[in-house]
């Protein structure tokens, strides 16, 4: 009686195995959860941050944890640019570098806040897993001057890690059954443009709706996904990053933006709410497929040609968490 070899696994790490994650860049909030002059606090890959903001609007995500005995920053206070630690009332500035002892002691050599780079764009505060930066966050060079945007959070954390919702992008043959749009020259595999951070590709089509589509989409990292393109002949762009509070668990953002010439603006604006509403639609078509899911690659066809080779992209992509010591 002949037995079946046991098949390679083609499933990626999950986000969290052995201590590490993608080294991407995170939204850890939305820009408008970040108060001036207040410490903020959220849960950031399984453990603990807060994001400030300067004098001059800049913010900056941090370790929460005091390295003295350990009190959640998020309880403490802004003196200045300076986190003040409620315990006893060390300061730390936006480069994570304690500059002052409530008591006045001598500053231990070692105490310090890990600071993650930090960018805010998109409504967003990001911050990147790692001490520096491997790719810069993808913008819009293509788009039309005078672009208005609409920014906003899906209503519930999705109980999946990110690269879950990205491995949609790759996978044509989702997009055309439950998206419904219609390839018109066929599953584009062959013009999919691969570097060691992201995959991006074009295609025209047809919405289900019947209308004409030219997009430009795309996955950087392992959780941003990333569209431009035309709707009936009217561009827009889509930028949908995924935060990771804790391992299994991702907060999705939108962020969608149309032109406005000035010419028609209430048309513009109606616009906008229709590509956004479109897209909020499109997650909601995949929340009830991504929550009840066992997501586990097996059996692929040729259709998946694309897919599989993302999985492979997944299971290569770097993981780090210089981190650890400071956040949980």
């Amino acid at each position: 009686m002949s037995e079946l070899a046991p098949r390679r696994s083609l499933t990626p790490p999950p986000e969290g195995e052995g201590g590490l994650f993608s080294q991407t860049w995170f939204p850890v909030c939305r820009s408008d959860e970040v108060l001036a002059g207040v410490v903020n606090g959220f849960d950031f890959l399984g453990g603990r941050v807060i994001v400030v903001r300067n004098a001059s609007g800049e913010a900056s995500v941090l370790s929460a944890y005091c390295p003295h005995l350990g009190a959640d920053l998020c309880t403490g206070e802004m003196v200045g640019d300076e986190v003040r630690c409620p315990f006893h009332y060390w300061r730390y500035d936006s480069g994570g570098r304690c500059v002052a002892t409530g008591s006045g002691d001598p500053v231990p050599a070692n105490a310090r806040l890990f600071a993650f780079p930090t960018v805010e764009r998109f409504g967003c505060v990001f911050a990147f897993n790692g001490e520096e930066p491997l790719f810069d966050l993808p913008g819009f060079p293509d788009a039309p001057r005078n672009l208005i945007w609409k920014t906003g959070e899906y209503e519930v954390e999705m109980p999946v890690d990110p690269w879950v919702i990205c491995c949609n992008t790759p996978d044509m043959q989702h997009i055309q059954v439950v998206h419904g749009i219609t390839f018109d020259n066929g599953l584009p595999h062959d013009d999919v443009e691969w570097t060691d951070h992201s995959m991006v590709y074009r295609f025209s089509g047809t919405s289900r709706d019947g209308v004409a589509v030219r997009f430009h989409v795309g996955i950087y990292g392992t959780n941003l996904y990333w569209q431009d393109g035309y709707f009936d002949g009217r561009w827009f762009g889509f930028f949908a990053p995924m935060g990771l509070p804790r391992p299994g668990s991702n907060r999705l953002y939108f962020a969608v933006g149309v032109e406005d010439d000035g010419s028609d603006p209430a048309a513009a604006s109606s616009f906008l709410d229709a590509m956004y509403a479109l897209e909020a639609a499109v997650a909601t078509e995949d929340l009830p497929i991504v929550e009840r899911a066992r997501f586990k690659p097996g059996t692929l066809t040729r259709s998946d040609k694309t897919l599989g080779r993302f999985f492979q992209y997944l299971r290569n992509y770097p993981r780090a968490h210089p981190a650890a010591g400071f956040i949980n």
